[in-house]
């Protein structure tokens, strides 16, 4: 047991360490050729600190622990939106692209939902059971591309502010690629440590393999992007904070479920469906939290605070008592 907890917790060092790493390399490398914030929050940021979950679910799909494929992605994406944002904005209050509103946040709403339809062969089509087979993989990789080329379209939309700050020192070309290699090392190792530790934990202690992707591999590979977006909010940079959150979220459905699916299609467990519609909630509250600032604004105009879109604290607040609220919840259920 002790053997299987010091895996576990080694595995997940070195996720956040190498996800650190590819960042730090990725983001160095993306300024080179001049791209926006935001752009970098939804591609490189979120690619770096998505990539625990993805090396964790190619390693548990050759293993054939789907639950923990399956339960990793939808509790890191609960996790993302309701503990990392809820926390950052708790900190500081955090302004949202308008862009971010209308069509990123839709974008992951988008994910949530047709991830619920396609897990569900059972329901929708009446199949004896439910799985993620291979042609729902390579959809999701349709969309993921469909992604990827909305944020190429937007690379260069910088906003007057973002302009306005001074360019960070950047590291060396070379430095910066030694970085993404060490830090493509740690996650794979990382990955394979961390699988091997939960599924040995899971079956020591008598907890199922979802749980424990829903809880401790879940919030263990978002540990990156909890650092990463609190860090970003802190420096400034709230467009790299929002944009790797709702980028991550959509990452894991589309891009790291997807290509899971394809190595091995994931046998879908029904019970998971309740975790799935809080992940659609999660991403429901956070369109209303955006929005109710303006709102705010509009019917009580002598007393702004702001213009624009925002996530006020009492607003973070509130999405991390709802994330405890939850954990509980599973806890319970067992």
């Amino acid at each position: 047991m002790f053997l299987d907890l010091s895996f576990l917790a080694a595995g997940i060092f070195l996720l956040i360490k190498g996800a650190g790493w590819l960042v730090d390399g990725g983001s160095s490398l993306a300024r080179r050729i001049g791209v926006t914030d935001l752009v970098i929050g939804l591609t490189i940021v979120s690619f770096g600190t998505s990539a625990p979950e993805l090396l964790v679910n190619i390693v548990a799909s050759l293993r054939d622990s789907t639950d923990i494929a399956i339960g990793n992605i939808v509790g890191s994406n609960i996790a993302n939106t309701l503990l990392i944002l809820g926390a950052t904005a708790a900190i500081t209050p955090l302004a949202v692209q308008q862009s971010t509103v209308f069509k990123e946040i839709p974008f992951c709403m988008l994910a949530s939902v047709t991830l619920l339809v396609m897990a569900n062969d059972a329901i929708v089509d009446g199949y004896i059971f439910s799985e993620l087979s291979r042609s729902d993989g390579m959809a999701f990789l349709g969309f993921f591309i469909i992604f990827l080329y909305y944020t190429f379209g937007i690379r260069h939309n910088h906003t007057e502010e973002e302009k306005e700050k001074p360019s960070p020192v950047q590291k060396s070309f070379w430095n910066a690629i030694m970085l993404v290699f060490i830090g493509c090392v740690g996650l794979a190792i990382g990955g394979h440590l961390t699988v091997e530790g939960a599924r040995n934990i899971a079956i020591a202690i008598g907890a199922s393999e979802a749980l424990i992707g829903l809880t401790v591999v879940a919030i263990g590979t978002s540990l990156p992007e909890l650092v990463t977006s609190v860090t970003a909010a802190l420096k400034g940079n709230t467009d790299i904070a929002v944009g790797n959150v709702v980028g991550s979220n959509i990452f894991n459905i589309f891009w790291i479920l997807g290509l899971s699916a394809i190595i091995k299609p994931l046998t879908f467990q029904p019970a998971i469906n309740i975790d799935l519609i809080v992940v659609i909630a999660s991403v429901l509250l956070l369109f209303i939290f955006v929005h109710t600032g303006r709102v705010r604004d509009r019917l009580f105009f002598w007393w702004r605070h702001h213009e624009g879109h925002m996530i006020a604290r009492w607003e973070g607040i509130t999405m991390v008592a709802s994330y405890f609220v939850y954990i509980a919840y599973i806890s319970w259920r067992g």
